[in-house]
């Protein structure tokens, strides 16, 4: 998970955490490269407005490298307007959620790549 607001990542860390998943924890995108590098997680869930490179960048450094390149990415953003579902989508992501965060759809979205955990 990748989020720089406190109050965001306890969220998703303490939703997912229940259900059974594991989780790393970055606040920037250069701390989840690094991550991505050195445990190659089964998703990366993207903040796209971080404070030292926007998502969109750092999916592109993981895109790069042949050790995180396959690796599924989900922007989760407050840009919500029409079209940023598919411009998030062109740019690479596998898939898309807003904040706030719908529990549900965030759950559905994780089982999808990477399977279902605990009930």
């Amino acid at each position: 998970m990748v989020e720089d607001n406190a109050k965001n990542m306890t969220l998703l860390r303490d939703v997912l955490r229940a259900t059974g998943y594991r989780t790393l924890e970055a606040s920037t995108g250069g701390q989840a490269f690094k991550l991505a590098i050195e445990h190659g997680p089964a998703l990366v869930l993207m903040d796209i407005r971080l404070p030292d490179m926007d998502g969109v960048e750092a999916l592109s450094r993981l895109r790069m490298d042949e050790r995180t390149a396959l690796i599924p990415v989900i922007a989760v953003t407050a840009q919500a307007m029409k079209g940023d579902r598919e411009r998030f989508t062109e740019a690479g992501f596998a898939g898309y959620l807003s904040k706030p965060i719908d529990i549900d759809e965030l759950l559905t979205t994780v089982e999808q790549h990477c399977g279902r955990r605990d009930s």
